[in-house]
């Protein structure tokens, strides 16, 4: 939604512009900029959010029990948490060649999810932040950003156990 709202913002900027005299536009390019910069910062708190784990404060029990996955998602989820503990992540192309990994399997878990109703929902609430993690840890810029996203996709994958089984 944020990026159709920028790209609609950019587009009407650049058709203004087009008509405008050079004041005008000038006018037009320092908003756009405002708006990329707002987006910018954004973008940063929703990286910095998704980190953090909120996620389990909106996730729910069955009734106090953990819910039923397929077979694929528990499969899908042990095996990434097995690649987290197990690669080497000692530079830049180490950590996005996990993330490579880990979104593989993690496009295999969506692909397979026979899930439905409330279990498929919270599923839902678990790897909306966990793919959000995995796409920060393709994009990393220092081995220690890495660090800290490859810790928190460990800490999500975990917690898995405590709602699902």
């Amino acid at each position: 939604m944020k990026k159709t709202i920028l790209t609609t913002a950019i587009i009407s900027a650049l058709l203004i512009s087009c008509n405008e005299t050079k004041n005008e536009s000038k006018n037009t390019e320092e908003a756009t900029e405002v708006i990329e910069k707002d987006h910018t910062k954004e973008m940063a708190a929703e990286s910095h959010d998704a980190m953090s784990n909120a996620w389990v404060e909106e996730i729910k029990l069955d009734d106090g029990n953990k819910w039923e996955a397929n077979t694929e998602t528990t499969d899908g989820v042990d095996k990434m948490l097995n690649l987290v503990k197990s690669s080497k992540t000692e530079s830049v192309e180490e950590y996005h060649s996990l993330a490579s990994d880990l979104n593989e399997t993690k496009n295999f878990v969506v692909k397979k999810c026979t899930m439905e109703g409330a279990s498929h929902d919270n599923l839902h609430v678990f790897l909306h932040p966990l793919i959000e993690k995995i796409n920060a840890l393709g994009k990393v810029s220092t081995t220690e950003e890495g660090v800290k996203i490859k810790e928190s996709i460990r800490e999500n994958l975990k917690n898995y156990y405590t709602y699902f089984q």
